[in-house]
């Protein structure tokens, strides 16, 4: 009978053990899996975390990169307005030179046929006296110098009076500026004040150079403060 008991109670305790390993098994495999699942949404919480870092650091690289962009968009439109203004300074400069070089022929030829007595009209030739220190000069100019020493100046001043009228006509007695209506040597304006000097203001030289004289002795004195004036406002 203790026997039979015995073994029973053997048998209830293994059948216990086998029952308590099948739950602990349960329980094991259950926490394993508990386990894994916490694994693998930390990977995924990390993956996430890894691709947003990436991202970031990608519209980082873009954003400069665009900057940069922007920045090298500038300097080149900055550099090209700057080339262009230099270039259209030039061109400037260059289209002024020829205009005065073109200026400057058409004066010295018109200078070339009134001296010559070319052109419409005939020119009044200058008989008075000339003096030996007026020989180096020709044409209106030799009798500018005349004049100018018979008008009671220095032959120093002469120089000046040269420039002067060399700016002004070009000597050219028939010169006319058909914006201000100014005329002749001495470019007086109007033309027709120089009839003070003589009906022939229009074809004698000599007549406006004596107007011209006359002038520059009443306002400047000189001719060298006339043309020191000139040079200073661009007229007389």
């Amino acid at each position: 009978m203790n026997r039979l008991w015995s073994r029973v109670g053997i048998r209830v305790a293994s059948v216990g053990l086998l029952v308590a390993g099948v739950i602990g098994g349960v329980y094991l495999g259950q926490d394993q899996e508990v386990q894994a699942q916490s694994a693998q949404a930390s990977l995924t919480v990390q993956a996430d975390a890894d691709e947003m870092q990436l991202l970031k650091e990608r519209h980082g690289q873009h954003a400069a990169a665009r900057a940069y962009q922007r920045e090298a968009e500038d300097e080149a439109a900055t550099k090209a307005a700057a080339e262009a203004k230099i270039a259209a300074g030039k061109a400037r400069t260059v289209e002024k030179k020829l205009i005065e070089k073109k200026a400057a022929e058409k004066k010295a030829e018109e200078a070339k046929k009134a001296e010559s007595g070319g052109g419409s009209g005939a020119t009044v030739p200058y008989t008075g006296p000339i003096p030996d220190s007026c020989n180096e000069y020709s044409g209106n100019r030799e009798t500018g110098c005349a004049l100018m020493l018979k008008a009671g100046f220095k032959i120093d001043q002469f120089p000046c009076l040269d420039k002067l009228w060399k700016k002004e006509s070009g000597w050219n007695h028939r010169a006319s500026n058909a914006s201000s209506g100014a005329y002749g040597i001495p470019q007086s304006l109007p033309g027709s004040k120089m009839a003070s000097e003589g009906s022939d203001w229009k074809t004698n030289p000599a007549t406006q150079i004596k107007w011209g004289l006359g002038y520059i002795k009443g306002r400047y004195n000189t001719p060298c403060n006339a043309w020191s004036h000139s040079q200073n406002t661009g007229w007389y």
